[in-house]
């Protein structure tokens, strides 16, 4: 169960190994000990969560995840609710790809979408399915500000993200009553082993930064939080700019 000052004693990444999704449980280990599920494929960089995780001073254990696999996907969350509760389940997978290259290559777009959408619905329905059996939880889906308006410039990634954003602003409304909270989250630019390589984009954060905002937003009840803070306002300045004008924006 979350104390009563919101500190969580399990947490489950689907993503385990995303770098976000990694410091968030950073940020709720520097509070308290707990047990924290890894739902990721088996690799190196599954490993290299694990020991991080131990170096923090959380108790972790994996499960297998493909994010493509949607059929297994209730399977998967059986198994990483199979020794109680969970407290709070991050949503963090997803694929960025390159954007002139994606719109051209039919199979290449539709693993985006089938990854960053379908897989993320998938996973919402399965994971909420159980919540609601225990009565409580807290999820945090990791949105994107390339979904509130969706630029030319990576229309296939930013559509994806508009679908996830969606969905998980919805579950978080049909879960309320019932005691289940989603916090969303829409981080700009960070910096992570997905962006490297790309330059740095306007208010650009860390992986550590967003994890700040994320949990601090999630213990408070928020439902949807922009990271940093600031891009609540410019996405609020560019959702009403004339389409003319904003496709000759420089981004």
């Amino acid at each position: 169960m979350i104390d009563a000052v919101g500190n969580p004693q399990s947490l489950l990444l689907l993503g385990g190994t995303s770098d976000i999704a990694l410091a968030i449980a950073e940020k709720y280990l520097a509070q308290r000990p707990l047990k924290v599920i890894l739902a990721a494929r088996k690799s190196e960089r599954l490993d290299a969560a694990v020991q991080r995780i131990k170096n923090a001073g959380g108790e972790v254990s994996t499960v297998d995840f493909d994010a493509k696999d949607t059929a297994s996907h209730p399977g998967v969350l059986d198994k990483a609710f199979a020794d109680g509760d969970v407290d709070v389940a991050v949503v963090a997978f997803g694929l960025l790809g390159d954007p002139e290259e994606v719109w051209q290559d039919h199979a290449k777009a539709v693993e985006l979408a089938a990854v960053n959408y379908t897989a993320a619905v998938s996973v919402g329905v399965a994971l909420s399915d159980r919540l609601k059996k225990q009565g409580h939880g807290t999820i945090i889906a990791l949105s994107s500000v390339a979904g509130e308006r969706v630029r030319r410039s990576n229309f296939v990634y930013g559509s994806t993200k508009a679908g996830f954003d969606g969905f998980y602003l919805g579950l978080g409304e049909a879960l309320r009553p019932l005691g289940v909270r989603v916090t969303v989250v829409r981080p700009g630019h960070v910096k992570t082993k997905m962006t490297a390589g790309l330059p740095d984009a306007p208010l650009a954060q860390t992986a550590e930064q967003v994890a700040e905002i994320a949990v601090d937003a999630a213990k408070k009840g928020k439902e949807l939080v922009w990271a940093p803070a600031p891009f609540r306002a410019v996405m609020s300045v560019l959702r009403h700019v004339p389409r003319p004008i904003f496709r000759k924006l420089p981004f």
